[in-house]
């Protein structure tokens, strides 16, 4: 049997794999839109394993199956024997040899990992509590049609270092940009990852202004992710001076986007007048969702299709 090519972490897949799967993305995309069919994945089947809640990620991967030609079950870990004490890895023989790829949303990247090492199939992170690559991948692919490569860019990351800002800095590592991270005291990036990931592609700032200066990418999340709701009001309390508003846009570089994985809590961590302002794309971000992941997804399960399917992203 064939080892399947799992998507974990970011830099589970390669430059070159980027490259070619923006490409895809971009061709996926514009078929969608001028109503073509494309259907690679017809009478395939995606498992999607839900421990955490979900808006985008679901519709994002069901829609996104079912526009490939598959189809797509959803499983909640509530509903069905993981919740009730089956194994990860007993559960992962058992799925992957009914299905041809796996997404899962969980907490411990371990999990996520644990049921990869015993699948079958494809296995996808569709968000750990340590990483989010499918969300990073769509806006990497967001930021690529507005301006191109994102290679020698900056990325300015505001707020809690969560799982999010996480893969931007395993992103940047992969893709060679930068990474400007701007937290308050006590949530920074944890120091051993602040040791793997060096100095070559990533800087903490005291000061979100400073990290905000000649950015390409002005991006945020909220301030109390899944998980941390216990700490809502001292979370409230700390990341009061690290608003993205419309002076932290003005010192960014000219064309700079921003970009929000959503949901978002306006006057919260974003004003309303950078969320709902001409420099955000973050509905764009969550429409790329869906394309990106389809590219994601025929990759996966089919591996790279002959270069006379491909097209480039620009017209």
């Amino acid at each position: 049997m064939k080892t399947p090519k799992h998507y974990l972490q970011f830099n589970d897949l390669t430059r070159d794999e980027y490259a070619y799967l923006f490409e895809r993305a971009a061709t996926i995309k514009r078929k969608f839109k001028n109503y073509e069919t494309h259907h690679p994945l017809f009478d395939r089947t995606l498992v999607m394993i839900f421990e955490k809640a979900s808006t985008r990620t679901r519709l994002s991967f069901e829609a996104g199956m079912q526009q490939l030609g598959g189809s797509a079950i959803y499983l909640n870990t509530r509903d069905s024997q993981l919740g009730r004490g089956e194994p990860v890895e007993d559960a992962a023989q058992v799925i992957s040899r009914m299905s041809d790829a796996v997404m899962i949303r969980t907490f411990e990247q371990s999990i996520i990992e644990r049921f990869a090492a015993n699948s079958r199939v494809p296995v996808i992170n569709g968000l750990t509590n340590e990483y989010h690559p499918c969300q990073i991948m769509a806006d990497i692919f967001t930021f690529i049609e507005h301006h191109g490569s994102i290679a020698g860019k900056t990325v300015a990351w505001i707020g809690d270092s969560n799982n999010v800002c996480n893969t931007w800095l395993q992103a940047a590592e992969v893709l060679d940009f930068n990474v400007h991270v701007a937290t308050p005291p006590g949530y920074e990036v944890e120091a051993d990852r602040a040791n793997l990931y060096g100095t070559d592609h990533f800087e903490q700032f005291a000061d979100p202004m400073e990290a905000a200066k000649g950015a390409d990418i002005i991006t945020t999340d909220v301030w109390t992710s899944m998980g941390f709701e216990a700490e809502n009001e001292e979370r409230m309390r700390d990341f009061a001076d690290f608003q993205v508003d419309g002076d932290m846009m003005r010192v960014a570089a000219p064309g700079a986007l921003f970009m929000h994985c959503l949901p978002a809590h306006r006057g919260e961590e974003v004003t309303a007048e950078v969320i709902d302002g001409p420099q955000s794309v973050v509905w764009e971000e969550a429409e790329n969702r869906l394309h990106a992941q389809k590219a994601l997804l025929e990759y996966l399960v089919l591996g790279r299709l002959d270069a006379a399917e491909r097209m480039p992203i620009a017209d």
